[in-house]
């Protein structure tokens, strides 16, 4: 990958894969059986400087490249899935927003303190009847005076519950024209505002170490200029930080697959049949064969979707791309590899059992596989 990566991307890898393996790795099981979010992780990974990686230096952050901050998401996920994702939602979806569409005053309140570890941020997008189709939101606000008065719920909103968690960026309804149009906008609400709550949810499947949360919002009353972005525009936030946060679920996608495949091809070279190795039968083979090449094929499309990105060029289809495929071949490597490992690969004492769990929201998650190929085929027949 060197036509992408340089010397410091590498030290990168090698400082987060390190930590991953050294603090992460013993206790992600036990993490996950409990359904339990540590907040002592999660200020180790701010300690690292893995929060506001992409963020400028002047409001806290790190001041580095979107692949430097795709490549710790990468060696996160190839551990574990769960705190790969609180770094990804804080990151694409929580700072994100404020960063590209703050005002001045807004980034000077909250990056700081978004970057260290220490206070988590959320975006709430999605409802009950609000999924892929976005613009169906019921959450509503009403500006009363120099208050916006905000009413409706979330669901499935990653970092939204936290103990540390700070607040959330919310798209409701600001006004619905005569014509029946809806004006969507984007509002900043603090946990600490009355009539806002949250709670936790408990019994997923996946990332049951990552903090998954309901909001709910009953006359919540907010400042005006809490609004993020223009008035109207929240359709245009929410796209645009979707496209970035593409690259970050691919990221988990490819780094599963690289945490998946690394276990099975450690299992084959283990476990015997037959007098040998299973490594040594060619069906085995073949399979770890065709899981490299994939995983391979992934991590150059994702790259490439971050140059683009980091070059200012156009990365819309691109990102789409590498959600999709980076999703996708999780899905299929994680399947082989419990294949590769047999009845062991079903066992909770087993990591790839994790793995095959965790990689099934990569699907859904951030626009499911069908609304990608929806947004690329848009791109492919303009």
């Amino acid at each position: 990958m060197d036509i992408y990566c340089h010397e410091h991307h590498n030290m990168i890898r090698e400082s987060v894969r390190e930590f991953a393996e050294k603090e992460i790795k013993p206790r992600a099981t036990e993490l996950d059986r409990k359904e339990e979010f540590s907040i002592e992780l999660t200020r180790r990974m701010g300690d690292l400087g893995l929060f506001g990686m992409i963020v400028p230096t002047k409001y806290g952050g790190q001041g580095f490249d979107i692949l430097s901050y795709i490549i710790a998401v990468e060696e996160l996920a190839r551990v574990d899935g769960s705190h790969a994702a609180t770094l990804a939602a804080h990151n694409s979806l929580g700072i994100g927003p404020i960063l590209k569409f703050g005002t001045r005053e807004q980034k000077e309140k909250y990056l700081p303190q978004l970057c260290t570890g220490d206070a988590l941020w959320a975006f709430g997008l999605t409802e009950t009847e609000a999924g892929s189709d976005s613009r169906g939101s019921k959450t509503t606000a009403k500006l009363e005076k120099s208050q916006w008065v905000i009413n409706g719920s979330k669901i499935f909103i990653t970092n939204g519950s936290s103990p540390i968690t700070a607040g959330v960026t919310v798209q409701l309804i600001s006004d619905v024209h005569k014509d029946g149009r809806k004006e969507i906008s984007t509002i900043l609400v603090e946990r600490d505002t009355p009539g806002f709550s949250s709670m936790t949810m408990h019994g997923k499947m996946m990332w049951r170490a990552s903090d998954t949360a309901q909001l709910f919002f009953d006359d919540c009353r907010v400042p005006r200029k809490n609004m993020l972005g223009k008035r109207g525009n929240g359709s245009k936030i929410m796209l645009s930080t979707l496209d970035s946060g593409r690259l970050s679920i691919a990221a988990m996608g490819l780094g599963c697959a690289q945490g998946a495949y690394e276990l099975a091809l450690n299992y084959s070279k283990e476990r015997k049949q037959f007098g040998r190795a299973i490594s040594k039968f060619q069906a085995i083979a073949f399979k770890l064969a065709d899981m490299a090449t994939k995983i391979e094929l992934a991590r150059n499309l994702l790259y490439k979707a971050c140059w683009l990105k980091q070059k200012r060029k156009p990365f819309g289809k691109e990102a789409a791309m590498a959600k999709l495929y980076c999703s996708e071949i999780a899905k299929e490597v994680a399947d082989e590899a419990v294949q590769i490992h047999g009845g062991y690969g079903l066992m909770q004492e087993y990591d790839v059992e994790r793995f095959y769990r965790d990689q099934r929201l990569l699907q859904i998650g951030e626009g499911t596989s069908e609304i990608q190929r929806l947004v690329i085929s848009r791109y492919i027949l303009k």
